[in-house]
């Protein structure tokens, strides 16, 4: 069984041969998970540095940790930023799971002309807060040594300014006739994927990523929900560019 991997400051990571995970994440490890002396961990700050590790001793509310190995994991490339249009309800932080699960680098939030979900204030704060913790919570789960960035909320102007500065500007369209199966992903630099909401991309949107330089592309036959679109298109992309293999 491959160790489990919980979240720590890049500072605590390099303090030496001995790490204490406390906090949330070592309440967890020690309460909930119920690791125990001899058992093994890996620790990551989000950000690349990963440190293999033996429980020395298992308290309460803790972990104390032999490290034995610590090293840097080079951030994947090309890197794949996905720009979500909003979902309703929960589906947005299913979006982001599962999104950071297969290998999204960044998610950005959109607020799409056909969304019926609006992010105002106090709710747009939480939702962005719930998306964030998604994608920290997912990123362990499938054990990545790099947690996404969950952007601030974009508009359409924003998502084109991405878009216009990506290697390669991908806009998902079901009338499209380009297959997304088909494209040429290159080696480095960030590729940027636009998803429409459930209503679709409006015209005016088209154009204005269009004039950034992006191009339409139809994933399949079939019409997917917003939340699950970029879930597929994102395994292609991965496919496509060799991360998948």
């Amino acid at each position: 069984m491959t160790a489990p991997i919980f979240l720590i400051e890049r500072d605590r990571l390099l303090a030496g041969e001995r790490s204490l995970l406390d906090g949330p994440e070592g309440r967890h490890a020690a309460a909930v998970r119920r690791i125990g002396a001899g058992e093994r961990v890996d620790l990551t700050d989000g950000a690349g540095l990963l440190a293999q590790c033996r429980v020395a001793v298992a308290e309460q509310n803790g972990l104390r940790l032999d490290v034995l190995d610590l090293y840097e994991e080079p951030a994947p490339q090309p890197r794949l930023v996905v720009v979500q249009a909003l979902p309703k309800g929960d589906r947005g932080e299913l979006a982001v799971e599962a999104m950071t699960e297969v290998g999204v680098d960044a998610i950005v939030p959109w607020s799409a002309a056909r969304c019926v979900t609006r992010w105002h204030a106090e709710r747009g704060a939480k939702s962005l807060a719930k998306w964030r913790t998604t994608a920290r919570e997912a990123a362990k789960q499938a054990r990545r040594a790099w947690v996404p960035e969950v952007a601030d909320l974009a508009a359409t102007a924003a998502a084109a300014e991405l878009l216009a500065g990506a290697a390669l500007p991908v806009v998902l369209h079901e009338q499209a006739e380009l297959p997304l199966s088909g494209v040429t992903v290159p080696s480095a630099g960030d590729v940027v994927l636009v998803v429409g909401p459930e209503g679709g991309i409006s015209a005016d949107e088209l154009q204005t990523f269009e004039s950034a330089g992006a191009a339409a592309y139809r994933l399949g036959p079939t019409v997917l929900r917003t939340s699950t679109a970029g879930v597929a298109a994102a395994a292609v992309l991965l496919v496509r560019a060799g991360r998948w293999s």
